[in-house]
């Protein structure tokens, strides 16, 4: 997201657009790219009977429909808010993401699987094919991983995607280590010993996707958010003595939401009151909170039993 210092919110959403067609034409690229691959490399596979090939074909198209999903969810979060949906769509970025982590762990299971029955049935498969073929999946995952890579922080699922991929190209690496070897030494339970490590590669980058979208469909603190830090910055502005009530949660993937009560001393006027509301909201859009909904009460004042109590369920 931009951190520029501009007081306009259009700029702030123009950046936002800008960002997210340059995100879009990546997914496209990565969508044709790796579909080319997955026709070729299944092609292959069947040809010269290899189950490593196949198996890495049918985990190649997965991460084909991951990627055609997480565009869907980049469209769908530029539907405009209606009556009843008030945020629009933006929320399915997250429970695709959420989809995507749950995808990459069946994934795993099937890998497992294939490792353990390779390994009580090892059969002969030409390692020079292998290789070469793994090696164009290198190039092309590899080349796809890296469309993502400046984003990938930005978002979850260009995150996931960027996963995807990298993981796609350690995949490929492995079994052109493994048709090397098997080439040279005929020695078929490389081909199994290398899944199942890819397999463990794949489980770990795939954890921290499944609880961050899982923290956020829940409706959880952001992971790059600290509600103490959010509230020590609200607390040193001038004329708020407290803040309470404080919420925050994610909207989609990119986009960020607060909710607050403001204590403010006595002597604050209505003007300075919106001026100070203003500023707050600037000063929060820097650290990734593009929505904040900020209620005032004065020094003194008790805050309304059923209103506060309806905003704790917020």
């Amino acid at each position: 997201m931009s951190h520029g210092h501009s007081n306009s919110h259009d700029h702030h959403d123009h950046h936002h657009v800008v960002e997210l067609k340059h995100v879009s034409r990546a997914f496209v690229i990565g969508i044709v790219l790796n579909i080319s691959f997955v026709i070729a490399e299944a092609v292959a596979g069947l040809y010269i009977h290899s189950l490593s090939l196949l198996s890495d074909a049918g985990h190649n198209l997965a991460d084909v429909a991951t990627l055609a999903l997480a565009l869907l969810a980049f469209r769908l979060a530029k539907v405009q808010a209606s009556d009843q949906y008030t945020y629009g769509y933006r929320k399915t970025s997250i429970l695709v993401a959420l989809f995507n982590s749950i995808v990459l762990l069946v994934a795993i299971g099937a890998i497992c699987y294939e490792a353990v029955q390779r390994l009580i049935h090892p059969e002969p498969l030409p390692g020079v094919t292998i290789s070469v073929i793994a090696g164009i999946g290198i190039l092309i995952n590899g080349g796809t991983a890296l469309l993502f890579m400046a984003d990938k922080d930005k978002d979850l699922n260009v995150k996931s995607a960027y996963l995807h991929m990298a993981a796609d190209a350690v995949v490929s690496l492995a079994l052109v280590i493994g048709g090397v070897i098997i080439y040279f030494t005929q020695w078929y339970i490389v081909d199994t010993i290398l899944s199942i490590g890819v397999a463990v590669v794949i489980l770990f980058s795939t954890w921290s996707l499944l609880k961050d979208s899982l923290r956020l469909s829940l409706d959880g603190v952001p992971d790059t958010i600290r509600v103490e830090e959010v509230k020590h910055m609200i607390r040193k502005a001038k004329g708020v003595i407290d803040v309470h009530h404080v919420h925050v949660w994610a909207i989609s993937t990119t986009m960020n939401a607060l909710t607050a009560h403001l204590v403010l001393e006595n002597s604050v006027t209505p003007e300075q009151e919106a001026k100070l509301k203003h500023e707050l909201r600037h000063e929060l859009e820097h650290i990734s909170i593009h929505h904040a909904t900020l209620e005032t009460e004065r020094a003194g004042q008790t805050c309304d039993e059923k209103i506060c109590h309806q905003h704790e369920g917020v």
